[in-house]
């Protein structure tokens, strides 16, 4: 999820606390509920941990790891996607499982410093790549309506 405040590329974060009690920041992601697509679940679980509305520009890339459960290893697959911020305003309010501690805009200079997991920093890094080059960055359609974060 990305805004643009005071003139500089923001990414909405969560922190989130680890199995093992430490707080972490990373990016706001999830699981897919019923028959939703990946997009759809994606926009879902951002709105949900973050309270930012975003449209889905582009696919930025999959994360596929295992980590250890309570009694048993888990696979995970998760999609991430390039966000951009139309509305909303920061809260965890809406996090039905209270796994988002707190939720901030971090400017995409700090990211690399701020976010908890290698593979995250490397999509982030991707994204502002993406994001430097006009031709690539998106647009608002006319008929937009205005938004502040």
């Amino acid at each position: 999820m990305v805004a643009e405040i005071d003139g500089h590329l923001h990414a909405a974060v969560i922190a989130r606390r680890n199995r093992a009690g430490r707080l972490e920041w990373c990016l706001p992601k999830g699981h897919l509920e019923g028959v939703e697509t990946a997009e759809e679940a994606a926009i879902r679980e951002i709105t949900e941990e973050t309270g930012i509305v975003g449209t889905i520009h582009r696919r930025l890339g999959v994360i596929d790891y295992w980590f250890t459960g309570d009694d048993r290893r888990v696979h995970k697959v998760v999609h991430h996607f390039l966000l951009e911020a139309v509305g909303g305003y920061l809260t965890v309010e809406g996090d039905p499982d209270s796994e988002a501690e707190d939720v901030a805009w971090v400017a995409f200079t700090a990211l690399p410093t701020t976010l908890s997991y290698p593979n995250e920093r490397r999509l982030a890094a991707a994204a502002f790549e993406i994001l430097q080059d006009p031709q690539r960055r998106w647009t608002a359609p006319p008929d937009a309506p205005s938004w502040q974060p």
